[in-house]
């Protein structure tokens, strides 16, 4: 998927989400869906992802989610969530609550600035989403992050550092501080997409919804 055709308009996206986010994941996929049909005409979409926890400074020690979700939202909570899953399996995404992690995402995140760089982000995201919501794999423990950052191409920027998420004071650093500014972008959910020339998007919106903001998206970059 990162790789693109060179003819046609280039539209940026900015895509606010977090890999625990059920509705990021469903507005992600529905958005590539959108993205890939404007590639396939000869478009570029450039993705750039913007992290947002929702939990800022939750554990990564890993708990099974649906005792963590009643716990804290109480017993239909857990029936809402249980029945979401059902209802969005007809759009061809798994969700198997019954075996998912809860855990924090600061590192999950610092995985996909590095994917990033490497220009594997789409990738990286798209294997975070399945290994939390369908693999029941723990994204916030360092050795699965790992393994997860292999199977997407992603390799430690630094030949000697021993993993793929190393405790870099510096990255952790930038990674806190682009946080702050995205809240400071007046994100307080996800998933937010900010499309070139479109007003912003809240939401797992339809894959229509998406479609049209990107074809005006093309537009406008046609135009200019």
């Amino acid at each position: 998927m990162e790789q693109q055709p060179t003819s046609g308009a280039t539209v940026g996206v900015r895509i606010a989400l977090d890999v625990i986010c059920v509705h990021s994941y469903l507005g992600y996929t529905r958005f590539t869906r959108a993205a890939d049909r404007l590639r396939a005409e000869g478009h570029r979409i450039q993705v750039e992802f913007l992290p947002f926890e929702l939990a800022p400074g939750a554990g990564t020690e890993g708990a099974p989610l649906l005792p963590v979700l009643e716990r804290t939202f109480g017993p239909q909570a857990v029936r809402q969530t249980l029945q979401f899953a059902g209802q969005v399996a007809a759009e061809g995404l798994e969700l198997h609550y019954e075996r998912a992690v809860a855990t924090g995402t600061f590192e999950a995140h610092r995985l996909i600035a590095r994917a990033a760089r490497q220009g594997r982000a789409e990738a990286m995201v798209e294997r975070l989403f399945r290994a939390h919501f369908t693999d029941g794999l723990h994204i916030g423990d360092s050795g699965t992050l790992a393994r997860l950052a292999a199977e997407a191409g992603v390799t430690a920027d630094d030949p000697e550092t021993a993993g793929p998420v190393p405790e870099s004071a510096a990255e952790t650093e930038r990674l806190r501080t682009e946080l702050d500014r995205v809240r400071g972008l007046g994100i307080t959910g996800v998933p937010v997409f900010l499309i070139d020339g479109v007003p912003r998007l809240t939401g797992s919106q339809p894959e229509a919804v998406l479609l049209s903001a990107l074809r005006e998206a093309v537009r406008s970059a046609s135009d200019g």
